[in-house]
Parts: C-alpha cells; sequence; structure tokens
C-alpha cells in the first residue's frame, strides 16, 4: 500500500495480470502475447498519441514493426479476446437489474481507404463528415459499465463494391447490415453466452427499429428505446404521435424524478407515462415514457416494455443508464485511445479496438473494486477511472529506457518521414502533365 494513502497499487496490478492471463491463452505464440501486454500498458500509458510508433517507442522496440504485426499478421482471434473482455467485465460488476446499452460513435478520417470509411453522419462531429462508424454494446450495472462488444459498420456502399472490400479484408460473404441489426445481433449473442442483463436501452436510431424491440420482447427482455416525437403511439383512445400525447397530458401526470447522479448532482426532469395498447398475441406491458426538461421545456421520448408491471421509477431509472455509454466512449477514447488507431483494415481495426476496450475494462473493473474495498475519505472523490489510469501509468507503465534509446527512435522517425516525403514527391511529379 502506498504510504499515507488508501490506494493498494499492488491490488490494481493484481487485477491487470490476472486479465491478461484470461486472454494469454488467445495467442498462439509468446511473442505476441508479451507484446500484446506490452501493447496494453502502451494505451493505459502517458502517451500524447497513442499509435504503433508511440506504443512501439514505449515499450522499448527498435521500431513499429513488431506492434503493426501484431495488429495484421499475428495469429490470434479477437472476437475471442472480445468474448473473455465480456465475461471478465460481467464476472466483476454483474447485477441482476443490469442494463445493456447500444450507441454509436465516429471516428473522423481522411481519404477513402479506411475500411468501412465514407460521409456520414457521426455524433462524434455532430454533423456529417469522412468517418468510421462502429455500434457498441456497454454492459451498465451500479458499480460500473464497459463495452463488452463492438460491431464495425460497413455502409452499403462498401457491401456493393466486392474490390473495396477485398482491399480493406473485409471477409468474403459480409452483407450490409444496419446499426439496429448490428445491435441485434451483439445483444443476442450476449445474452446467449448466459450474460443476465434485465434491460435494453438505446436513442432513437434503435427504438425506431421494430426488429430489434421484437427480439426483446422475444426474449422477455424489458427496454427503454428512445423514440421520435412523431412516433405513432396506439392507445385506448386511438392513435396520436407522441409529441400529440404528451401535450395533451395533465399537470398531475408529470412526476420530478432524478434519473441519475451527475457529476453536478442529481439529473432531475418532469416525467409522465401512458400506457400503450399491446399488440395481438403480444403479452407484455408496454409504455410511452415522456421526459421534460424542467428549465426549457424541451421533450424527449421513450418506448418501452416490460414483461411484468413496473413503477414509472424504474423506466427513469433504466433511462438514466442510456448515458453511460456516453461516459464509455470518452473513457476508452481519452484514457485508452479507442479512436487514436491509424490502421485501416478489417483485422487491424478490430484488433485495435479489442485491445483498446480490454484497457478500459480493467480500468472499469479496478475502479468497482476499489469502491467496493476503500471507503474515500468524507474531503476525497472516490477513485475514477481517469485517476486510476493515471496512478497506474505512474507505478506500472513507465519505460525505463536510456537516452541511446530515445535518439535510435528520432533517427527512425526522421528517416521513415524523409522516405515518406520523397515518395510523395516523386507521386506527384508523375503525375504532372
Amino acid at each position: 500500500m502506498a504510504m499515507g494513502h488508501s490506494v493498494d497499487p499492488a491490488r490494481w496490478q493484481s487485477v491487470f495480470e490476472d486479465l491478461m492471463a484470461k486472454v494469454a491463452g488467445r495467442f498462439t505464440r509468446v511473442e505476441p502475447r508479451r507484446r500484446a501486454r506490452a501493447f496494453v500498458l502502451g494505451l493505459l500509458a502517458d502517451l500524447p498519441r497513442k499509435n504503433c510508433w508511440t506504443i512501439a517507442e514505449h515499450a522499448g522496440d527498435a521500431s513499429p514493426a513488431g506492434m503493426q504485426h501484431l495488429l495484421s499478421r499475428a495469429s490470434w482471434d479477437a472476437d475471442q479476446v472480445r468474448d473473455d473482455i465480456r465475461d471478465f467485465v460481467v464476472d466483476h460488476l454483474r447485477d441482476e437489474d443490469a442494463v445493456l446499452v447500444v450507441d454509436e460513435t465516429g471516428d473522423l478520417k481522411k481519404g477513402t481507404a479506411s475500411v468501412g470509411v465514407q460521409r456520414q453522419y457521426t455524433g462524434t462531429a455532430g454533423r456529417i463528415e469522412n468517418s468510421q462508424v462502429a455500434v457498441y454494446l456497454v454492459y451498465s450495472a451500479p458499480a460500473g459499465h464497459a463495452a463488452i462488444d463492438r460491431r464495425l459498420y460497413v455502409p452499403r456502399s462498401w457491401t456493393q463494391d466486392p474490390d473495396r472490400c477485398r482491399a480493406a479484408g473485409i471477409p468474403d460473404g459480409l452483407k450490409f447490415a444496419t446499426k439496429p441489426a448490428l445491435a441485434t445481433e451483439m445483444i443476442a449473442q450476449a445474452l446467449d453466452t448466459g450474460v443476465s442483463a434485465a434491460w435494453v436501452t438505446g436513442d432513437e436510431v434503435y427504438g425506431g427499429d421494430p426488429h430489434l424491440s421484437a427480439e426483446l420482447e422475444r426474449r422477455q427482455i424489458g427496454y427503454v428505446l428512445a423514440v421520435s416525437r412523431k412516433r405513432p403511439i396506439a392507445t385506448r383512445a386511438g392513435v396520436f404521435r407522441a409529441g400529440v400525447l404528451a401535450h395533451g397530458l395533465p399537470k398531475r401526470a408529470w412526476q420530478r424524478l432524478s434519473a441519475g447522479a451527475g457529476a453536478k448532482g442529481h439529473r432531475f426532469y418532469d416525467w409522465a407515462q401512458v400506457d400503450i395498447d399491446s399488440p395481438p398475441g403480444r403479452p407484455g406491458h408496454r409504455w410511452l415514457l415522456v421526459r421534460r426538461n424542467r428549465r426549457t421545456g424541451e421533450l424527449a421520448f421513450y418506448r418501452c416494455y416490460s414483461p411484468r408491471p413496473i413503477p414509472l421509477t424504474t423506466l427513469v431509472k433504466v433511462a438514466g443508464r442510456r448515458w453511460t455509454v456516453e461516459e464509455t466512449f470518452q473513457a476508452t477514447k481519452g484514457l485508452a485511445g479507442l479512436d487514436e488507431h491509424q490502421v485501416r483494415r478489417w483485422t487491424s481495426w478490430h484488433r485495435w479496438t479489442t485491445l483498446a476496450m480490454l484497457a478500459h475494462a480493467f480500468l472499469a473493473v479496478t475502479a468497482a473494486i476499489e469502491r467496493a474495498t476503500n471507503i474515500a475519505a468524507a474531503e476525497l472523490s472516490p477513485l475514477t477511472c481517469n485517476e486510476i489510469r493515471r496512478l497506474f501509468a505512474a507505478f506500472f507503465a513507465q519505460p525505463v529506457r536510456d537516452l541511446a534509446h530515445w535518439l535510435r527512435w528520432s533517427v527512425w522517425r526522421r528517416r521513415h518521414q524523409a522516405r515518406a516525403r520523397t515518395g510523395h514527391y516523386q507521386r506527384q511529379a508523375a503525375q504532372q502533365p
């Protein structure tokens, strides 16, 4: 235990080694297994930019070739490691009322060669940009939350171009799938492997898809899915748009409830619940949940289902958990380099993403263990993923290198940059008339 502090770095190291031991069997040779460990330590290190160059330099390699080999040609299955991450997260954060949260995030890209890239809307930029988009599944429980699966969204412009897919290493026969279809696939796989979750939540992209909600109802999994104000809602009085129903609610229908604790206190909104008629032959209970901002009056709408009657407070609690996916994206990008990859091909993208998820899973589980075993002093906030990453990097991810190592890397970078610059100028000259 660090002198004068309540943290126990040895326990953190034990959690890290347990996680790396869990995935060790997925690597057929000792070299990629050791390199994967160094790669994850690099993702957790305090590097200004995380890519194969900086991670290799941090690990003490003479060049990035080994790290690039790990992501592209080494023999290991990223989906098997993903399965281990899922088991690790669920084992440590397990809760019978856990919520599975689905959402997509984008990485801005230049050029057209990176797998799945095209001009498309991404919430990262809040507009249409040249980007890659992927759908993630987050396991959210009171103890913590972390991503347990991912699917790269491959636009139709790619799946209709077999040569382009082949050049990016996309498996033969991959068919176009919408984002809700990818989410449905991940949720079904998680539930089939024994993940215990009582609810699913997501934004309007997923709330507007009938196949996702039908699959959840078939499995009797509750959901709170955002929908548009124009969504037709069937009630005993007839079919009305969600926005029309909300404006017709009496004052007594609204309750002031918290959607969960935020950085600056509880997130209080006004909430109302409207019964929805169930389609013939489909048992269960359905509601329209309406959220009203107490300051601006802005409305948000959720279509809800549960196999049994539940109170409004439960629906509000589930709706509030959707924000944990945003926190997961922020942490996985900011602390584990999820969006800093400079890879172009299918296999490399999945391997980088999986290792970034592994790094964040370690932080999320360690933070949960700390909150469960250590009661912070009244004047201290509990240890967060951010603070644990900072301390872990200082204790265990600091490289011990001599001056010659840094000088060799300076020479390597400058030589590589000079060659790239010469190549660019030669191609430009060859294209001139």
